[in-house]
């Protein structure tokens, strides 16, 4: 049968705690189990069965990890952001084929409304002695033979974030996510002993796999607030004596921020043993402000959707990190391809390729993206970067986001760095414009948190920059536009421009 997410939560004693909600329900590994394989059976009795596709609309909670894991132990899991509008969700609803829709008891009515009407609805809710019930809400399915997954078995289906183009269908297996697990839980060293704060979204690869599976995996806990707040995380970190978290830049510059504002609120843990950080590049001066302020490790990793999240991080101590790098392969295989297909050779700047157990097979009724992305058995990840004599992998960009300016390739990212090492600078981002001289010209954009003339900043620049990779115009806004999961949206952000 090989490894499943059902097998995972094996790993846990049935005493310990397994889910602690900061609002007060918490659930020890026997009663997690206990609760995922009665909603399973119950779904089984409604018509859910293996390969059906199951959306899951909740906020991070208990509630949701307990469907999540029911759904995902006999179908295919497909969890939304709640904040999708009415058109979002019917894109992924019908994308995905989804045959039901599980929704809170109160609101989530553009999903509701986006239903078509043989999906399944259903709604779940806490009772007062803690209980979770599902409520069908619309015509319910023949009954099912109740059966676990395999490993082979798609657990979750997921979309890419679509940056450049329609989002693509990523269908992961238990088997890709249980090798995921298994390189991040070895990459820190995880045990039963450890907890951790999870403040990524579950309907993200980054929340799924790293929080929540890596830490049921190993047996550990997971604290649950139901959303991101700057404001309680000192509390909560200390109270339930959090030993790590993962989290993307943009969190961890609010945390700073706020520690900076305010540093009566900032409670020393004891307990935290590291800092996880990835999702999207990691400043080498947020790095440095992290570490400075929690007195831990930060340790930046690489990770995406298609290869079930995690494939390099730098090392826990005695291990090097490498500011500016995201560590090492772990436990995945990693080259650097050029555009022939020709693997390149240690310090030469090409396309990350990777192989291995966690990276998914294929995107799902996509055939020119399947061509596209696979060559002869390499999945080119659309990064460009290259490889040092030590096998740190550092990453200069994304190879369509290339600034292409009279023939010079310059990497945004490397500009968005350069303006971050500015004290008067919180965010950045460069990109395109067209340019009748050039081809194409460096524009970029910040959010700055202290005053400062965008004329001081191309000086900065200067500095910093050869000529050519100085920005012609920065343009001061008072927000940078993000995905769910705290990326940049540097194409919505160059479309803004190009358009005024």
């Amino acid at each position: 049968m090989g490894i499943t997410i059902s097998s995972l939560l094996e790993s846990g004693n049935p005493t310990d705690l397994a889910v602690v909600d900061p609002n007060g329900s918490t659930i020890d590994y026997a009663c997690l189990r206990n609760k995922v394989e009665i909603l399973a059976h119950q779904l089984s009795d409604w018509g859910i069965s293996k390969g059906d596709r199951v959306a899951i609309v909740l906020p991070n909670g208990l509630e949701m990890i307990t469907l999540f894991l029911s759904v995902s132990s006999i179908a295919t899991a497909c969890p939304l952001n709640p904040a999708y509008t009415k058109e979002e969700f019917e894109f992924y609803l019908d994308d995905t084929g989804a045959k039901a829709i599980i929704v809170p008891e109160e609101g989530a009515e553009y999903a509701r409304e986006a239903c078509s009407g043989d999906i399944l609805i259903l709604s779940s809710s806490i009772d007062s002695n803690g209980n979770l019930n599902l409520f069908p809400h619309s015509q319910l399915f023949p009954k099912s033979e109740y059966e676990l997954a395999d490993s082979d078995d798609v657990a979750l289906v997921l979309h890419t974030s679509g940056t450049t183009s329609r989002p693509k269908r990523v269908p992961l297996t238990h088997a890709n996510l249980a090798s995921s697990v298994q390189n991040i839980s070895e990459s820190y060293q995880l045990t039963s002993q450890d907890i951790t704060l999870c403040v990524m979204p579950l309907f993200h690869v980054h929340g799924i796999v790293a929080s929540l599976l890596t830490t049921l995996g190993t047996g550990g806990t997971v604290i649950i607030p139901d959303r991101f707040d700057a404001l309680k995380f000192w509390e909560i970190s200390t109270k339930y004596k959090v030993s790590w978290f993962t989290a993307v830049p943009s969190m961890h510059n609010a945390l700073v921020n706020r520690a900076k504002r305010r540093s009566g609120d900032v409670e020393k843990n004891p307990a935290l043993r590291f800092i996880r950080s990835c999702s999207s590049s990691l400043a080498p001066t947020l790095m440095n402000d992290l570490e400075n302020l929690f007195q831990v490790p930060v340790l930046e990793a690489y990770g995406m959707t298609e290869a079930a999240h995690q494939m390099a991080s730098n090392p826990l101590p005695p291990g090097i990190r490498k500011s500016g790098t995201v560590g090492k392969s772990t436990g995945v295989e990693i080259a650097i391809m050029n555009d022939q297909g020709v693997m390149l050779d240690v310090g030469e700047i090409g396309e990350i390729v990777i192989k291995g157990s966690n990276v998914v097979s294929g995107y799902e009724s996509n055939p020119q993206a399947n061509l596209d992305s696979y060559t002869i058995g390499w999945f080119r990840t659309g990064d460009q970067g290259f490889i040092d004599d030590l096998g740190y992998i550092t990453l200069t960009g994304r190879i369509k986001e290339l600034i292409n300016r009279s023939g010079e390739k310059i990497a945004p990212r490397e500009i968005d760095e350069v303006l971050m090492s500015h004290p008067s600078v919180e965010e950045a981002v460069a990109f395109a414009v067209p340019s009748d001289v050039h081809g194409e010209d460096v524009n970029a954009a910040v959010l700055l948190s202290e005053d400062i003339s965008t004329a001081e900043l191309r000086d900065f620049c200067r500095t910093r920059l050869a000529p050519f990779k100085i920005p012609r115009i920065i343009h001061v806004v008072s927000e940078i536009p993000k995905t769910a999961s705290g990326k940049l949206q540097r194409r919505m952000v160059a479309e803004h421009f190009n358009q005024n």
